[in-house]
């Protein structure tokens, strides 16, 4: 009975952590178009949420990877999954106060990672598939997407150059419904596979599945629908910071930092890895100033989302292995998770309380 209380604490903990996964990177998929004018911010997050709920059922390849390739799944206990999303929560929403575009993929792996070795020492990371599909991918990914759109918008300049601003700009807003809704299907491709993968562990290491199975249906479709309501739900701070601090940005470099964006992380999906949407939208934002000049882009800003970066991998894994630790003092039960789940909530409730009473955000319209 107490595993099973365990197993349904963990699947919520985990929907809630893709929640907070869509309105954290809200402004990955709509900030460009928002602060281009090419779409209002209420349509733009609309279209956006169907498209994230449509793309996490195009492949299950990211799924599988987390499921298998950064943990051992043998070894794990759905406490373990339970503490590990903890830390990413707790990060996105640290990171989310801020403002700061972090990366909720490699705040996951690292939760997970932390509350895995703190449980059973550093045999139960997968050290292959953590250097071979998080952290290299991490490394090419944002340059990569940097270099795509830096190349794209110099094309572009060259070629509508001579013609008349108004009509280019038209055209391009035309064009930003079109790459911002594949990387809006990019990423929900990428991200709902996350949780997918990490409730799939959860139901490996209770039994309920065995090593190496594929998410049920139940999975896919309640990664999908959580993932849609928190991109619906908005992340005004960090659209703010994407869409107008790193550049001030015309339609065309937002045509230009979505299409690098989506075409990377379709690419990544395909090999299963699990990209950090944020690293790669950030990365092709720059590059789309960059292509124009150099100091275009607010190289001050974009340190402080690199230095965000730097700190989501041990951040998270610290706070996951810390609550593995809070949580075991209570035994192996589900007393423990009951517990920091209840502090969590308050937690929050305080946090989103605070906020409102110092006024929300003014939306980039």
């Amino acid at each position: 009975m107490s595993a099973d209380i365990i197993l349904v604490i963990v699947v919520g903990t985990a929907l809630a952590f893709d929640f907070t996964n869509g309105f954290h990177d809200t402004a990955n998929v709509v900030a460009t178009s928002i602060s281009t004018r090419a779409a209002s911010p209420q349509v733009a997050i609309a279209f956006a949420a169907l498209l994230n709920f449509a793309g996490a059922f195009i492949s299950i390849s990211v799924a599988a990877t987390v499921a298998n390739d950064v943990v051992d799944a043998s070894v794990i206990t759905p406490t373990v999954v339970f503490a590990g999303l903890i830390g990413a929560i707790a990060w996105n929403l640290i990171t989310w106060y801020f403002g700061l575009p972090s990366s909720s993929s490699h705040a996951l792996i690292g939760g997970v990672v932390g509350s895995a070795v703190v449980a059973s020492g550093f045999d139960a990371v997968l050290a292959d598939g953590i250097v071979g599909k998080v952290l290299i991918p991490a490394v090419v990914a944002p340059p990569l997407a940097f270099s795509v759109a830096g190349i794209g918008i110099g094309l572009v300049y060259r070629i509508v150059g001579r013609q008349r601003p108004g009509t280019v700009t038209r055209g391009f807003r035309y064009g930003q419904l079109v790459s911002g809704g594949m990387l809006a299907l990019a990423h929900g491709t990428n991200d709902a596979q996350k949780t997918m993968g990490v409730i799939t562990l959860a139901l490996i290491a209770n039994g309920t599945l065995a090593t190496g199975a594929d998410p049920p249906l139940w999975v896919i479709v309640s990664a999908a629908t959580a993932i849609a309501l928190g991109t619906y739900s908005g992340g005004w701070r960090i659209i703010r910071t994407t869409g107008t601090r790193i550049i001030k940005m015309d339609s065309a470099q937002g045509f230009a930092a979505q299409g690098a964006g989506a075409a990377v992380i379709l690419a990544s999906t395909h090999y299963g890895f699990p990209l950090s949407t944020t690293h790669v939208i950030n990365g092709g934002v720059m590059g789309a100033g960059a292509g124009k000049r150099l100091s275009a882009v607010r190289w001050g800003v974009a340190g402080n989302i690199f230095v965000a970066w730097l700190l989501t991998l041990p951040a998270a894994a610290a706070i996951g292995g810390v609550t593995y630790a809070v949580s075991h003092i209570f035994g192996t039960g589900a007393v423990g998770p009951v517990l920091i789940s209840a502090t969590a909530l308050l937690l929050i409730a305080l946090a989103f309380v605070r906020r409102s009473r110092q006024g929300a955000p003014v939306p980039v319209t």
